[in-house]
């Protein structure tokens, strides 16, 4: 899905979640990370925070993650009031590591699959 997003020039890509903890404490910074490495684009990633009943607790850490795969804010899992993360989005930054280091496969050369 992300490379599809990629294919249509997407400079940033978004993924609501829940993850539980144990999963997010070992998953969910190394996959967003790669996803905007991959895709050489900015995630932004919203995570549900805290308890939702006696069995369940997400994991948290919304975070911001720009092209180079650099995490430009986070934050943590505390369940309080809403929080909002903010970053700048520099754009040209985007097109900078395209033009200076094309991820994307030749479709010329090397049909889609």
């Amino acid at each position: 899905m992300s490379l599809a997003l990629r294919r249509q020039n997407a400079e940033i890509i978004t993924y609501p979640s829940a993850f539980t903890v144990p999963t997010g404490k070992a998953h969910w910074e190394p996959l967003l990370r790669a996803r905007a490495i991959e895709t050489q684009s900015y995630v932004i990633a919203a995570a549900q925070a805290g308890p939702h009943n006696e069995k369940r607790r997400s994991y948290g850490h919304s975070m911001i993650v720009n092209p180079w795969g650099e995490v430009v804010a986070q934050l943590g899992d505390e369940y309080q009031e809403p929080q909002i993360a903010t970053a700048d989005i520099d754009l040209d930054l985007v097109s900078k590591i395209r033009r200076e280091m094309p991820l994307l496969r030749r479709t010329d050369l090397y049909p889609e699959v």
